[in-house]
């Protein structure tokens, strides 16, 4: 006899969101900045996959992975957003996380809770890959802020940067990538609901 939850659930459609998201969520963490490969997830099996060495020295700055049961389509493209471009799709994945916390966390896939305090919006061939931010639950030095605006310029600037050139490669032209703008908390509430409206779209029947 198969004994009792003897199956994981897939990370993406599998695990319920937090009982008090969008306030708090369940993040699927797929990579940590030590990471020398980037991990995603594949989409069919739940597990994680090598999608590529990290060719250079550039590192996630924070633990980087997505929210379950979201989906970044239609919706959450048409959130305006001041100074952004203007976009009519997302780029078919689950909705991004980038978690601060101070504690070293040696490995990725794993789930936490975390609290969005904003996010950015990125666009990359012609499409919304917003990055929520968010802060681990109890963490002893990022653990109580409540908005993006608390967040060291230096910390919102990292990120940016990474997400600007991660994908460069000397001497090739790279995709046209753009990191603008920020957002604050009420924002970043938007397009999670936004994503998770998508995803019900998407899989309507459930997976």
């Amino acid at each position: 006899m198969t004994p009792p939850n003897a199956f994981r659930p897939h990370p993406w459609h599998g695990v319920m969101q937090h009982e008090s998201f969008p306030e708090l969520v369940t993040a699927y963490i797929e990579i940590v900045p030590t990471d020398g490969v980037k991990y995603e997830i594949d989409k069919v099996s739940g597990y994680l996959r090598i999608d590529r060495p990290q060719r250079f020295s550039s590192f996630c700055p924070t633990l980087y992975g997505f929210l379950p049961r979201t989906y970044c389509g239609a919706t959450v493209a048409s959130v305006e957003l001041p100074g952004a471009p203007l976009v009519t799709r997302g780029d078919g994945d689950p909705l991004d996380v980038c978690v601060l916390t101070d504690r070293p966390v040696p490995r990725g896939d794993i789930l936490l809770t975390a609290r969005p305090i904003g996010g950015l919006r990125m666009v990359e061939s012609a499409e919304a890959d917003d990055k929520i931010i968010g802060v681990l639950v109890g963490d002893p030095v990022y653990g109580a802020l409540r908005d993006l605006s608390e967040l060291p310029r230096t910390v919102v600037d990292r990120l940016r940067h990474y997400f600007l050139t991660y994908k460069q490669i000397p001497g090739e032209a790279g995709p046209t990538i753009t990191v603008d703008p920020f957002y604050g908390v009420a924002t970043a509430h938007t397009v999670i609901a936004a994503a998770v409206r998508d995803y019900d779209a998407e899989f309507p029947t459930g997976v």
